[in-house]
């Protein structure tokens, strides 16, 4: 082989290491780049992750009840009673006289109010401006839940609510609702649950619901139209808004408020207002 061949075969063989090593720094590059970006979308993945944000409730507020929530039972009509019922908290009557007060000073821990001197003694206290207060703010109460709008659910379970689990919110009904079996709400201390019910509310006998994870009776507040009835040894929670009567039937017991708008039904019953 001439000197001149020998010297293009070394020319050769150099540019082929350089070519070599060029690929392979590329593709070194190239990879390094590919793990980054996996790294960068990997990282990005992650954050929108850890971001997520569960729904909300939307801040639903709760209903001022003003000076009506300074009581357990309130009605314009009148409040009937089978004896004994156990009474826990302020009761009241207006405009109606103090006559149509039938509870007993033994069967109430708090304070029986009326419009008049009528009612029971010796333990009833006439403060006829205090009741006036009372049933306006429970009036205005009513308004506010029923004009809630934007609910979170509508019409649930076509108005048959049993054996369900409630979870925070505003809930519309535009007919009855009827509660079969045993329901809970459940939720934290802070949560509130708005039920607006275009017709009546009746719950069956010996059905209870539960309250579950903090949720408090005090921030439940049940607005009907209808007539509410509570089944015979029956267990409700929440603060009950109707335009027309609340009738519990006997052994029945409510953790809750009863402001009626008519009169007020008891027999034999446990009334507790909410902390």
């Amino acid at each position: 082989m001439s000197q001149i061949n020998k010297n293009k075969m070394k020319t050769l063989s150099v540019i082929s290491i350089v070519a070599i090593m060029m690929v392979g720094l590329m593709t070194g590059c190239n990879k390094e780049s590919y793990n980054e970006t996996d790294v960068l979308a990997s990282e990005s993945n992650s954050n929108l992750k850890s971001q997520k944000i569960k729904p909300q409730v939307g801040g639903l507020k709760g209903v001022n009840l003003g000076v009506a929530g300074n009581f357990v039972i309130l009605s314009k009509t009148g409040v009937t009673d089978v004896y004994p019922s156990v009474v826990v908290g302020d009761v009241g009557t207006s405009p109606i006289t103090g006559a149509a007060m039938l509870l007993k000073c033994d069967e109430v821990s708090g304070t029986i109010y009326t419009v008049d001197a009528a009612g029971p003694l010796p333990c009833r206290v006439t403060n006829a401006t205090r009741l006036r207060t009372a049933v306006k703010n429970m009036q205005t109460a009513y308004t506010d839940a029923a004009g809630r709008s934007n609910p979170d659910f509508l019409n649930l379970g076509a108005g048959d609510i049993g054996g369900k689990t409630l979870t925070a919110g505003l809930y519309k009904f535009t007919s009855a609702v009827v509660i079969p079996t045993d329901i809970t709400i459940s939720g934290s201390s802070t949560d509130v649950w708005i039920f607006q019910i275009a017709g009546t509310l009746n719950m069956s006998n010996a059905v209870r619901i539960t309250l579950e994870g903090g949720a408090m009776a005090k921030n439940i507040f049940w607005q009907t139209s209808g007539a509410v009835t509570l089944g015979t040894t029956s267990h409700f929670e929440g603060n009950i808004l109707s335009q027309t009567g609340i009738n519990l039937q006997t052994g029945a017991s409510i953790n809750g408020r009863m402001l009626a708008q008519t009169a007020v039904t008891l027999q034999m019953n446990t009334v507790n207002q909410p902390q």
